[in-house]
């Protein structure tokens, strides 16, 4: 669901912030640079697409726990991207060295940076090209390696600084995480 916000409430970041504070049963996103003016509302997931997440989220801590790299983040943390907007991937990951700049207080907040590595997937509700459209914006807000995930499909469709390429789950399903997450891999089932 869509929600606009008219631009004399001038709606900024500690405005986001707030409303998303007060609204935890939502995962909100907001397009539209630096008055955020509109807002995204999505709903919970259903069980295939929460199953999934949490398999993908475990599998990140594992081996971030092996390699001690970064920080893991679930899809409730917020990034707020160069552009202005503010996306929540459904998994990311951060070298440690741009954990270790923020202050303890900017850790509190939506991350003011992409994310290096990022997973979305696609529920059977999601639109392939709005997604896709997202992954791109991803890319261009500095992300280095990023997965987009449509189980229903069995395909993945991987994002990196270099262009997007499609992979075929059926033929390949172990996805890795190349120069970005070294010894990571993601059992595609």
């Amino acid at each position: 669901m869509i929600l606009k916000i008219p631009k004399k409430l001038r709606f900024n970041a500690r405005k986001l912030q707030l409303l998303c504070e007060a609204n935890r049963e939502l995962r909100i996103e907001c397009y539209n640079k630096k008055f955020f003016q509109k807002l995204i509302l999505m709903c919970p997931t259903g069980g295939f697409t929460g199953n999934r997440n949490i398999r993908i989220g475990a599998s990140l801590w594992i081996w971030n726990a092996k390699y001690h790299l970064g920080e893991i983040f679930d899809s409730s943390t917020g990034f707020i991207l160069p552009d202005g907007d503010m996306l929540s991937p459904d998994a990311s990951w951060i070298p440690k060295e741009k954990w270790e700049m923020l202050t303890d207080e900017e850790k509190k907040k939506f991350l003011p940076f992409c994310p290096d590595f990022l997973i979305e997937l696609r529920s059977s509700s999601d639109s392939l090209k709005k997604l896709q459209k997202k992954m791109e914006k991803w890319m261009r807000n500095g992300c280095h390696l990023a997965w987009l995930l449509d189980f229903e499909n069995k395909k993945a469709y991987i994002y990196r600084t270099s262009g997007m390429e499609i992979q075929h789950l059926n033929e390949k399903p172990i996805l890795s995480g190349e120069n970005i997450l070294p010894n990571f891999e993601f059992q595609f089932c």
